[in-house]
């Protein structure tokens, strides 16, 4: 098929007119309405969570200190039960940032990457493809613990051994 020299000039873009063609294609991002969705869920999750906690202190007989990991171990539970249910997902969606910085986000992560490759088996698609994830979060964990940690020593003991 010959294309005439006006349609290969129209094809030939710089990277610099691509850019501003692209920009022109984009439709428009409704800033302000995904952050106050992310606001609401991402609050709706704390509030969640406090609820729990509090739960836990008047009826457990715990103190707030003792109510934090089960509150943690719950509402990962339930992030977990709803990614399963195709639940979690759907909310995600439509609150974006606000269900993936909380605790249950990392879950949904993990959960629905075990879900997913379940049928490659348990060893080589499920613990591979969660832990893929959880890797890169572990080591960062891991590596900035140990630099407040190192941190903390060194003000606290004032370098003094």
């Amino acid at each position: 098929m010959l294309v005439s020299s006006a349609a290969k000039k129209r094809f030939n873009l710089t990277p610099k007119e691509y850019q501003s063609l692209a920009k022109s294609k984009e439709p428009a991002r409704p800033v302000f309405v995904n952050c106050w969705r992310a606001f609401v869920a991402g609050g709706t999750i704390c509030v969640i969570g406090q609820m729990i906690a509090t739960l836990f202190v008047e009826y457990a007989g715990m103190t707030k200190e003792q109510a934090g990991v089960p509150t943690v171990v719950l509402l990962i539970l339930l992030s977990v039960i709803l990614t399963s249910l195709g639940v979690y997902d759907k909310i995600a969606q439509w609150a974006g940032a606000g269900t993936a910085v909380p605790v249950t986000g990392f879950a949904n992560s993990m959960s629905s990457a075990a879900i997913e490759h379940r049928s490659e088996g348990i060893v080589l698609g499920v613990a591979t493809r969660m832990f893929k994830l959880a890797g890169s979060v572990v080591v960062f964990g891991t590596v900035a613990a140990f630099v407040v940690a190192l941190v903390h020593w060194i003000i606290g003991t004032g370098g003094q051994s």
